[in-house]
Protein backbone atom coordinates (compact mmCIF):
# COMPACT_ATOMS: atom_id res chain seq x y z
CA UNK A 1 0.00 0.00 0.00
CA UNK A 2 2.72 2.47 0.90
CA UNK A 3 4.73 1.54 -2.18
CA UNK A 4 1.71 2.18 -4.40
CA UNK A 5 1.19 5.57 -2.75
CA UNK A 6 4.87 6.39 -3.18
CA UNK A 7 4.75 5.50 -6.90
CA UNK A 8 1.56 7.52 -7.44
CA UNK A 9 3.09 10.75 -6.16
CA UNK A 10 4.78 13.02 -8.70
CA UNK A 11 8.33 14.35 -8.62
CA UNK A 12 11.62 13.29 -7.10
CA UNK A 13 11.85 11.71 -3.67
CA UNK A 14 12.23 15.07 -1.88
CA UNK A 15 8.96 16.36 -3.34
CA UNK A 16 7.24 13.07 -2.56
CA UNK A 17 8.45 13.25 1.03
CA UNK A 18 7.17 16.81 1.42
CA UNK A 19 3.79 15.85 -0.03
CA UNK A 20 3.52 12.91 2.36
CA UNK A 21 4.46 15.10 5.34
CA UNK A 22 1.82 17.66 4.38
CA UNK A 23 -0.78 14.91 3.94
CA UNK A 24 0.08 13.38 7.32
CA UNK A 25 -0.16 16.80 8.99
CA UNK A 26 -3.55 17.41 7.35
CA UNK A 27 -4.88 14.04 8.55
CA UNK A 28 -3.61 14.69 12.06
CA UNK A 29 -5.16 18.17 12.08
CA UNK A 30 -8.50 16.78 10.88
CA UNK A 31 -8.46 14.10 13.58
CA UNK A 32 -7.68 16.55 16.37
CA UNK A 33 -10.13 19.18 15.11
CA UNK A 34 -13.18 17.08 14.16
CA UNK A 35 -12.86 13.35 14.79
CA UNK A 36 -11.59 13.25 18.39
CA UNK A 37 -14.13 15.82 19.73
CA UNK A 38 -16.94 13.94 17.97
CA UNK A 39 -15.84 10.62 19.49
CA UNK A 40 -15.53 12.29 22.91
CA UNK A 41 -19.23 13.17 22.79
CA UNK A 42 -20.07 9.51 22.14
CA UNK A 43 -17.96 8.10 24.98
CA UNK A 44 -19.51 8.46 28.41
CA UNK A 45 -16.64 9.15 30.79
CA UNK A 46 -18.88 9.22 33.87
CA UNK A 47 -19.43 5.46 33.91
CA UNK A 48 -16.28 4.03 35.45
CA UNK A 49 -16.21 0.26 35.82
CA UNK A 50 -12.88 -0.08 37.61
CA UNK A 51 -13.19 -0.50 41.37
CA UNK A 52 -10.50 0.05 43.97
Amino acid sequence: MYAALWRALPGPWVVRLLILLVLAAAVLYACVTWVFPWVDTLVNTQEVTVEQ
